[in-house]
């Protein structure tokens, strides 16, 4: 049997997260097996033979499975082989690879997961008619558990087109800079996170009460999650990340960092902030030396402050679960995040 290292890159977190938790460990791979299989014969229901291309492709190439496995993860506070806990995982997955689909074409992006994106491949209008059937998909599959499971969707997919839109439209005032940023993350990126703990948890039949503690460390974890991709974005080249490097830089959507040095304070960071203003984004050269003077400057430490800071209101939130392996492992998630590399 292969080791979870020589899995795919997906497993790589699971790997860090259970190292001290083995029986927790197997099953979280035996589940996410199950996931696999599950998610791939959805795949395969779309018709024509185009879309099931389409569709199945950002989905082979690989990725964190990060939703999916929180909802398991939220599953193990009740009973983990409750019928649906599965469906309810790979809901999470359709929703996020939709998600995927629209962003990459609101970005312009050429690659994720290491291969074209589906809109540099098939085009805009199929890219983004595929993530409306993956969210369809994931609405038909929702309407099969629990009662909670559709409203939670659909406040989910509310949050993500709403955290999208903000971001198109920018803030209101260059003060109000910061504010947005986290409005923007809480509903782009964490939203998804704490309702795929919080599905999990209901579809498995958890205590009352431990759906919305999942959801609390969720949000926080999800908004911590983002700013560690703020900072990869920066630090780690294209073959780490398995998508363009600076891309935010490219297309003028600033991560953290880049709000932070936008800020002010320190004056070593006069000619960033320069390269930083200019209304048609950088490219080539310019985009590289943006990355290296961001590289060095405080306004690294100081994002890294913030996404401390919310994973310790994440690991302040479990403190409401009752102790266990699924506690320990979600807490050690949040050294996960603090330390990712990809």
């Amino acid at each position: 049997m292969p080791t979870l290292i020589e899995r795919a890159r997906g497993r790589s977190i699971l790997a860090r997260l259970t190292v001290r938790e083995r029986a927790l460990e197997r099953r979280m791979l035996r589940s996410l097996d199950r996931v696999e299989a599950r998610l791939l014969a959805c795949l395969q229901e779309a018709d024509p033979p185009l879309l099931a291309d389409v569709v199945g492709h950002l989905v082979t190439a690989g990725g964190k499975r990060m939703r999916p496995l929180l909802t398991l993860l939220g599953a193990e506070f009740g009973d983990p082989g409750a019928e649906g806990v599965m469906d309810a995982a790979v809901v999470t997955e359709l929703i996020h690879t939709a998600s995927l689909h629209h962003d990459d074409v609101m970005d312009e992006a050429v690659i994720r997961h290491g291969v074209s994106t589906v809109n540099a491949s098939w085009g805009n209008l199929v890219a983004v008619r595929s993530g409306n059937w993956l969210l369809a998909k994931a609405a038909q599959l929702s309407a099969g558990l629990v009662p909670e499971a559709v409203p939670l969707q659909a406040e989910a997919s509310e949050r993500l087109v709403r955290g999208q839109i903000r971001e198109l439209v920018g803030p209101a005032r260059p003060e109000d800079r910061l504010p947005h940023y986290f409005e923007v993350v809480s509903d782009k990126s964490a939203s998804l996170l704490s309702f795929s703990l919080r599905l999990g948890a209901l579809q498995a039949g958890a205590p009352r009460g431990a759906d919305e503690t999942l959801e609390q460390y969720g949000e926080h974890l999800g908004v911590a999650f983002q700013i560690s991709d703020d900072l990869l974005d920066i630090t780690q080249p294209s073959w780490q990340l398995g998508k363009e490097q600076g891309k935010d830089l490219a297309v003028g959507v600033a991560g953290l960092p880049v709000l932070l040095v936008l800020e002010g304070g320190d004056a070593g960071d006069d000619e960033l902030r320069e390269l930083l203003t200019r209304p048609d984004g950088l490219h080539g050269a310019e985009r590289m030396r943006a990355l290296t003077l961001l590289q060095g400057s405080s306004a690294m430490g100081r994002a890294q402050a913030f996404m401390e800071e919310r994973l310790g209101a994440a690991r302040a939130a479990l403190t409401a679960l009752p102790p266990g392996a699924p506690r320990r492992a979600l807490d050690m998630l949040c050294d996960v995040v603090s330390s990712r590399r990809q």
